[in-house]
């Protein structure tokens, strides 16, 4: 084989679905979306050391998505409401919590979350089919609508607004919150429930195409492979969004050739590039831990 037809074979293997698919296109614009939205939130998240809190606000909306099914069905106005209503109401009840008893902020968040998942399971469950259950939880990426690539490309553009806005109090709220809190109360909490919003926004447009379940796979493992190579907030930013769609295309389209579910192959190709990063990154397992910023 010739080189130019060698090269012609590879790019219709990696575009070719692509180009012919309608349904590949638009789950590929969703998956642009997603990378440019969760991957940034995800950065922040990690900084935080809130990881786990975005796993228990992802099963935190499945109750509100599931409430939003039954009174409207697929609708996507009313499980987005529901989802995000659910979501911010277990952040703020997870807060009054941990500000009004002696448990702390991650034990109220996981009473919360547990509780969530077990009604949101059990509402479509007893009131829905196995394939809705399947699609709560696991997303239909390839089977986006136009509505739903407007939903997620409008969460999007808010989210780099709002991020662009919030990007020194938040960089200064990772770093040392008390200072914060000490020069700008209203930064401080501005900083703090706009990251919140956030997060559950990007958690309900990542429920649209991946699911509950995954949703936070796009947040959190981008970041932390981003993490083990980034010098500076900058650089991680952009590595991690090109990390998230570099593993979602990578997906995409082994997904399409053998046939797999799209959202669990792309968070896996999410986690393979983890694991090659945690052996080689800068910061990874072979050069040490590195600088800090």
């Amino acid at each position: 084989m010739t080189p130019a037809a060698a090269d012609a074979s590879l790019w219709a293997l990696l575009a070719g679905p692509f180009l012919e698919f309608g349904f590949m296109r638009r789950a590929l614009a969703g998956c642009v979306a997603l990378s440019l939205g969760c991957a940034p939130v995800g950065v922040f998240l990690l900084l935080r050391r809130m990881s786990l809190t975005g796993d228990a606000m992802a099963h935190a909306i499945l109750p509100g998505a599931a409430v939003g099914y039954l009174l409207a069905g697929l609708s996507l106005p009313a499980m987005t409401a529901g989802g995000a209503l659910a979501g911010l109401l277990v952040a703020v009840a997870s807060g009054v919590v941990a500000r009004s008893t002696v448990l702390r902020e991650d034990a109220s968040m996981a009473a919360f979350y547990l509780l969530s998942l077990a009604l949101g399971v059990l509402i479509v469950s007893t009131r829905g089919s196995h394939v809705d259950l399947l699609h709560v939880l696991f997303g239909t990426v390839l089977a986006l609508d136009d509505a739903a690539l407007w939903l997620i490309g409008g969460i999007t553009g808010f989210t780099l607004a709002a991020l662009a806005l919030l990007l020194r109090p938040l960089a200064a709220e990772c770093m040392d919150p008390g200072f914060l809190r000490s020069v700008s109360p209203r930064w401080s909490a501005a900083a703090h429930y706009g990251f919140l919003a956030l997060l559950v926004l990007n958690l309900v447009a990542g429920f649209h195409a991946l699911g509950t379940l995954m949703a936070v796979g796009i947040m959190v493992l981008p970041a932390a492979s981003a993490r083990l190579w980034a010098r500076s907030l900058g650089g991680l930013l952009a590595l991690a969004a090109g990390m998230a769609l570099a593993a979602s295309v990578a997906g995409l389209l082994l997904s399409y050739y053998l046939d797999w579910p799209a959202s669990p192959v792309i968070v896996l190709c999410l986690g393979a590039l983890y694991a090659a990063s945690l052996a080689l990154g800068r910061h990874g397992l072979w050069r040490g831990r590195g600088e800090r910023f």
